[in-house]
């Protein structure tokens, strides 16, 4: 006869509890949830220094622009661009095109004496 020892028994465990949890993500500001949202939307990231610029500027995007951004970056993309300035309305943004990305934005009247470098494509929407 095998006799049991408190090590040689374990409870079962539902498969779903072993499971790694993934960790919550946070956000600095309420404001950054849509910012989420509409990456999760679109598929464009904006990157932390655009982001402070149109928080900075108090620059929104509505959702017919970001349709509008989107189809731009799909255009730049089909001709093979990597790093686009996108003339938006009144923004103006450059995006890494391979990377998805909103690199810097900028409203366009402050665009006076600016120079844009390490660009290859500009797009005019």
């Amino acid at each position: 006869m095998i006799a049991l020892t408190r090590i040689d028994w374990q409870p079962l465990t539902p498969l779903s509890s072993t499971a790694p949890k993934r960790p919550a993500v946070r956000t600095k500001a309420a404001g950054n949830f849509q910012q989420l949202l509409t990456e999760k939307i679109s598929g464009l990231k904006f990157s932390r220094h655009a982001c402070e610029r149109l928080e900075d500027r108090r620059l929104k995007l509505s959702a017919e622009q970001m349709q509008r951004l989107e189809q731009g970056v799909q255009q730049a993309a089909s001709k093979g661009a990597r790093e686009s300035l996108v003339l938006l309305d009144d923004l103006a943004l450059v995006v890494s095109i391979r990377n998805r990305t909103v690199v810097t934005a900028a409203a366009r009247q402050e665009l006076r004496d600016r120079v844009f470098t390490n660009i290859d494509s500009a797009v005019l929407l």
